[in-house]
């Protein structure tokens, strides 16, 4: 697939932080790094070389960078658009997914991938200004959908049973468009979901990530897939732009 430059959105600003499209192998780097400072060291896997985390998809993305005043990279990830739901099965999600549902899906949508933040970064204009240029991509790109993997930390889905009980009671993906089980590693856990109780602290074991694909509107698979090479334990997650609350879609896009 190739890479269409002319529906790039320029770089967006907000206090002290740009985000903006990689233009090198530097920024590529720079990008991988951060990659694996959050999802290699911090995971405690073993080092990969040269200190960078790639994969096969890289080079059919496009790589966003969120820079502080200093020009450090305190954010990073990738999108990968497709033209309509017959080109789904070519993602990165549908490696672990059964997304035979959303072949039919008219519209453009765009695989979000490899979210990062630097974990001595708090600033929450970096999630904002990150969140506004997705916004700007997808409207560029006249999609219909933003969809991709939210990842809790480990493969253990045990301390994360609340929220797994919140995602199967709130946040379900619509069942004409559930992606089905592919991977041989999963924990359905729709099928065992029980009441909850206390939904403060079943909020407290979301990922951030996944937290704000939920404030918009998003929606989850009805089992997570158990990533060991990653070491994560992740849900298909999706979102229609339409979806979106209005006044949230109009502070995205007036970043």
């Amino acid at each position: 697939m190739a890479k269409d430059h002319s529906v790039r959105p320029h770089a967006l600003r907000r206090g002290g932080y740009v985000a903006r499209f990689a233009q090198s192998p530097a920024d590529s780097d720079a990008a991988a790094a951060l990659r694996h400072l959050c999802f290699v060291e911090a995971a405690g896997r073993p080092a990969l070389k040269g200190g960078l985390e790639t994969d096969q998809f890289d080079a059919l993305c496009d790589h966003v960078l969120v820079e502080d005043a200093a020009g450090k990279i305190v954010c990073c990830f990738r999108v990968l658009p497709f033209g309509s739901g017959a080109e789904i099965h070519t993602s990165y999600s549908a490696q672990y997914y059964d997304l035979e549902c959303l072949s039919a899906y008219g519209d453009p949508l765009v695989e979000l991938g490899r979210f990062c933040v630097h974990p001595d970064v708090q600033d929450a204009d970096v999630l904002r200004i990150a969140w506004g240029m997705l916004a700007a991509i997808v409207d560029a790109r006249g999609a219909g959908m933003l969809f991709g993997c939210a990842s809790f930390e480990g493969t253990d889905p045990t301390p994360y049973g609340q929220a797994l009980d919140l995602l199967a009671a709130r946040h379900l993906t619509p069942f004409d468009w559930m992606p089905r089980i592919k991977s041989p590693d999963v924990v359905p856990f729709a099928r065992t979901a029980t009441p909850v109780e206390d939904h403060r602290a079943a909020l407290a074991q979301v990922p951030s990530l996944l937290k704000t694909y939920l404030t918009m509107g998003g929606w989850v698979s009805d089992h997570a897939v158990i990533d060991a090479q990653m070491n994560t334990l992740h849900v298909f997650t999706g979102l229609e732009i339409s979806a979106i609350p209005a006044a949230r879609a109009k502070a995205l896009r007036t970043i």
